[in-house]
């Protein structure tokens, strides 16, 4: 589990790093913020369209080769932008077609690399486990944002996806020397073969049982607090959670600032998440209606950053509205993962 935070940690800075630098660089290259937005709806519309066919991929598939090979093939794109970064052969419709790449094949990597975490711990201390993600999310989102305004203002954007590629390429290489807890409830492939498994076993249970895309979505239907769940994130995704694009063109629009300027806002709110991440593992039994809070609180803020007159004050507000909402998004994440049994 070490490993894997370390590997996390990595990663998401690289991650960072990369989404600071690739909204600075379309807004560079096109000075449209609405065109900017475009590159991040087409990054995230494979995960809407075929997130359920990804989820159902990787429980079909063995799940650390499927995490390794999936970061193996986001860090060859992103290496693959930075190269034509620096060979000046990169123009808006490319970079459009690689985000939606990225995003085909984060609908398998996503799943796969979140469920993973929980596959090196005993089950009582996964809440722990997805804890310690958000943390290590935060730090990275700290770590990714501050490096990102420094390699941008001086090598460009290209250095900054070259880093995040390296990145990709060090979680690959560390998946296959992870190894289950002991304790750790493990789910076979559905389409892994039965022989050397007693009929009987957990294992074989999980695998009859968990049947694929149709059977996890009848499950989902039929739990109103995952219903709920998903109503509150989809209301906070859709209208708040836009940060890489709304920030940066906040900050070098109506606030005159730049790179340097995006990159110290973006460090202020990871600092925020990084405290949220602290507090939101002290809770041992988040709900729903927590999230939904948690959510609300963070909008009111979202909305009074928006009207921030200076730099000084928008740092000022973004601090308690990133606490609250990585709260919100940890407390979610942990109803998600622990609410349904493990099959």
């Amino acid at each position: 589990m070490r490993w894997w935070s370390l590997a996390n940690l990595v990663s998401n800075v690289g991650t960072w790093m990369q989404l600071t630098a690739q909204n600075l660089l379309v807004l560079e290259l096109t000075g449209s913020a609405a065109l900017t937005g475009l590159s991040v709806s087409l990054q995230a519309a494979p995960g809407l369209l075929l997130g359920l066919a990804g989820g159902a991929a990787v429980d079909a598939w063995p799940r650390k080769l499927t995490a390794a090979v999936s970061q193996a093939l986001l860090g060859v794109v992103a290496v693959v932008t930075a190269v034509l970064i620096a060979v000046d052969q990169l123009n808006v419709g490319v970079l459009m077609a690689l985000a939606v790449v990225t995003g085909l094949i984060a609908t398998v990597d996503a799943p796969a690399c979140a469920l993973l975490g929980n596959d090196l711990v005993p089950p009582r201390d996964v809440p722990s486990a997805i804890a310690v993600g958000s943390l290590v999310h935060g730090v990275g989102r700290l770590g990714g944002a501050a490096a990102a305004g420094v390699l941008v203002s001086w090598w460009g954007a290209g250095a900054a996806y070259a880093a995040n590629g390296l990145s990709f390429l060090f979680v690959a290489a560390v998946i296959p020397f992870l190894r289950p807890a002991a304790g750790a409830v493990t789910v076979e492939p559905i389409a892994a073969p039965s022989g050397g498994t007693p009929a009987g076993s957990a294992a074989a249970g999980t695998r009859r049982r968990g049947t694929g895309a149709r059977d996890g979505l009848v499950f989902f239907l039929r739990r109103p607090r995952l219903v709920a769940l998903a109503g509150i994130t989809a209301m906070s995704s859709v209208f708040g959670r836009n940060y890489t694009l709304t920030l940066a063109v906040l900050v070098t629009g109506p606030l005159a600032g730049g790179a340097a300027e995006f990159g110290a806002v973006s460090t202020v709110l990871a600092v925020g998440g990084v405290v949220g991440a602290v507090i939101a593992g002290r809770l041992t039994g988040p709900t729903v209606r927590l999230v939904g809070t948690m959510a609300a609180v963070g909008g009111l803020l979202q909305i009074a950053a928006g009207l921030s007159p200076s730099l000084l004050v928008l740092m000022a507000l973004i601090v308690p509205m990133a606490i609250v909402e990585s709260v919100s998004d940890t407390a979610g994440t942990t109803v998600l993962q622990t609410d349904p049994p493990p099959h």
